[in-house]
């Protein structure tokens, strides 16, 4: 019998740990948080009960992963499209375009729906995650009033305003590709608008100071 190497036994565990965080994405997006139970994650996983267990000690612990998981795959790649941008206000609606793809695929739930599910301690670990995506808008909405694409306003509580109609947005209507589409448009121009953004009439950002 061929001896399994740890680099192998390595890779497999690594395998098996991806299908059950994306397993447990699945269910959340089919069925929601409410009633889901290990046994459903590893049944849909392939995966004997007892191997979830051994990478998470109940549902709390395989929610926070999952979502410290997915925000951190989300942020790479945000922030490799943006750096793609010069234009600050061609950068934020990237920004709103792709947090309200992402929430709408995602359908993690909302942040006081995660408090009253989560220990305050978990929950505390993911509010820490997720502020470096408030960060990230932050960047954003300076770089363009300091370029003078964006009048001067106070930038954390317009992120939080921000923040606020992406969950909305996201939580709004059909994903049907179509309808997802012309509700992303909608959205991007409706926050470009209230940040004080202004175009010309091929569409191009002016600045406005």
């Amino acid at each position: 019998m061929p001896r399994i190497s740890a680099a192998n036994n390595a890779a497999q565990r690594a395998e098996t740990q991806r299908r059950v965080l994306t397993a447990f994405g699945e269910l959340l997006f089919t069925h929601g948080l409410p009633g889901l139970t290990m046994t459903d994650v590893a049944r849909h996983a392939g995966v004997g009960r007892t191997a979830v267990y051994n990478y998470y000690a109940d549902i709390e612990e395989l929610l926070i992963s999952y979502a410290l998981d997915e925000t951190e795959r989300f942020l790479a790649e945000l922030r490799d499209s943006l750096s793609a941008l010069d234009n600050p206000v061609e950068r934020l609606a990237l920004y709103v375009r792709t947090q309200v793809e992402d929430l709408s695929r995602r359908h993690l739930p909302p942040g006081p729906a995660m408090a009253a599910v989560l220990s305050p301690s978990s929950f505390a670990k993911l509010a820490d995650h997720v502020g470096e995506l408030s960060v990230l808008l932050q960047g954003i909405l300076r770089d363009g009033m300091a370029q003078g694409y964006l009048p001067h306003a106070d930038i954390g509580q317009q992120a939080q305003l921000i923040h606020g109609t992406l969950s909305s947005s996201a939580a709004r209507g059909s994903n049907e590709p179509a309808e997802l589409e012309a509700r992303i448009a909608r959205t991007v121009r409706f926050i470009q608008l209230g940040a004080g953004a202004r175009f010309d009439d091929d569409g191009a950002a002016l600045r406005v100071s």
